[in-house]
C-alpha cells in the first residue's frame, strides 16, 4: 500500500477552504490502494502530523495537541519521508507521493512544490514553475496573450506607489483614471492582488473616487496590484486532467444576478448559479475546451488544473486565470465538471494519484 501525504491548512487566507477540500480528497481516496498520511499546517505555519478523525479537519479542531505531533519534510533526496517527533524521538514515515490540497499563498504558488521537488517526492498536481506562473495574474496573462489568446487589458501597480493611495487618495484617483484612459481601460474595472486566490482582496469599481480605496485593499494581500478591464459576458470554466494525453470535463457556466463572483458568492451562491454543462452551443463548448488545452500547455500545467475564461456576447473567448489547486469538495466546480463528463469524484482522485505514483 502506498503512503500518500495529504497537505492541508496553511499559512494563507484560504486556510478554511483548504480544510474543506482536504476532507473531500481524504474521504474519496481509495484506501485499498493508498494510505493517507495527513499533514496539517496551522494558520501560523507550523507543520503537524495529524492522526485523528477526518471530521476534525472539516470542523477545524484537528490541531489539538493530543492529536498531532510536530512534523517536517526534509529536502534531503535520500529520505522521501515525513519526520515526526513522537515521545521525544524522531520517527520517519516514508512518502510515495504528496497531494498538496492547499489554496493560495504558501501552497498554490510553487513554494511547497519546490520543497517536494527538492526532496524528490512525487508531487500530485502542477509543479514549481507552473504553480508560480498561474498564481501570478500578470505573468500568466502576458504568456497567454503572447500566444494570441485574448486577455483583459491591464495595469500593474508596484508597492512603491501605495503611499500616494493612502496619503493623497483624491490625487491618486485622478492620476489612475488618466493612466487607465491612456491604456483604453474604462470603468468599471476589477482591482486585484497579483498573487491571491478565492477572490480575496478583489473589488469591482465603477466610481472613480473609490479607486484609491480599492487599490489599498488589494495591497493588503500582495506587493503588486493588477487593474483589469471589465469583460462583458459570463465566466466559463474548464477542468483538465493529464499530461501527454488530456482529459477534459464538461464546461461550466457562472451566471450572476449582479456584482461579481467574489469569495461569498463562490461558497454560498446567494445570487449566482452554476450550470454544468454550460448552456452554450456544442461548437462553442468545443472551442472553449481547445482554448483551455492551449492555455494548460502554455503555462506548463501538469496532472490537473481548472482554466477560467470569459465568453463575451459576441462569442469571443477571453482568458481569466488558471487555478492549479481548485476546490475539491463534492460541490466544487472541478469535480462537478468531471462528474458531468462521466468521471466520479473517487475516480478523479484515483487518476490524479496514478499520474505521479507508480502502481
Amino acid at each position: 500500500m502506498k503512503n500518500i501525504g495529504i497537505l492541508f491548512g496553511g499559512n494563507s487566507t484560504e486556510y478554511k477552504i483548504s480544510l474543506q477540500s482536504a476532507h473531500g480528497v481524504v474521504t474519496h481516496i481509495n484506501r485499498r490502494k493508498y494510505n493517507p498520511i495527513l499533514i496539517g499546517i496551522t494558520r501560523d505555519g507550523q507543520w503537524r502530523y495529524y492522526s485523528g478523525p477526518v471530521e476534525n479537519i472539516l470542523n477545524d479542531t484537528w490541531s489539538a495537541p493530543d492529536l498531532c505531533q510536530p512534523a517536517i519534510i526534509p529536502p534531503d533526496t535520500r529520505e522521501h519521508s515525513l519526520w515526526i517527533v513522537e515521545d521525544q524521538r524522531l520517527k520517519k514515515i516514508h512518502l510515495d507521493g504528496v497531494f498538496p490540497v492547499l489554496h493560495g499563498k504558501n501552497g498554490e504558488d510553487g513554494t511547497v512544490q519546490g520543497l517536494l521537488c527538492m526532496a524528490q517526492i512525487p508531487v500530485i498536481g502542477c509543479k514549481t514553475l507552473s504553480s508560480a506562473l498561474c498564481m501570478n495574474k500578470d505573468a500568466s496573462h502576458r504568456l497567454v496573450g503572447a500566444a494570441g489568446i485574448r486577455v483583459p487589458k491591464t495595469l500593474v501597480l508596484e508597492k512603491e506607489t501605495s503611499r500616494i493611495f493612502w496619503c493623497a487618495p483624491e490625487a491618486a484617483c485622478a492620476w489612475l483614471t488618466e493612466r487607465l484612459g491612456n491604456l483604453g481601460i474604462s470603468l468599471p474595472v476589477f482591482i486585484k492582488p497579483v498573487c491571491a486566490g478565492s477572490s480575496f482582496g478583489i473589488t469591482k469599481i465603477s466610481d472613480p473616487s473609490r479607486l484609491a480605496w480599492a487599490v489599498c485593499q488589494a495591497f493588503e494581500h500582495d506587493h503588486q496590484v493588477i487593474i483589469e478591464e471589465n469583460i462583458d459576458g459570463f465566466e466559463v470554466g474548464c477542468a483538465i486532467m493529464g499530461n501527454e494525453t488530456l482529459t477534459v470535463g464538461d464546461i461550466d457556466e457562472i451566471r450572476l444576478s449582479g456584482g461579481f463572483f467574489d469569495y461569498e458568492e463562490k461558497y454560498t451562491l446567494k445570487t449566482s448559479q452554476i450550470f454544468v454543462p454550460a448552456r452554450i452551443p456544442k461548437a462553442k463548448a468545443e472551442e472553449i475546451k481547445e482554448t483551455a488545452r492551449r492555455i494548460y500547455r502554455i503555462l506548463n500545467c501538469q496532472d490537473f488544473a481548472r482554466i477560467d475564461m470569459f465568453l463575451t456576447p459576441s462569442g469571443e473567448i477571453c482568458f481569466n486565470e488558471v487555478n492549479t489547486i481548485p476546490g475539491f469538495t463534492p460541490h466544487s466546480r472541478f469535480p462537478k465538471m468531471m462528474e458531468s463528463a462521466g468521471i466520479s469524484f473517487d475516480e478523479v482522485v484515483d487518476r490524479l494519484i496514478e499520474m505521479e505514483v507508480p502502481q
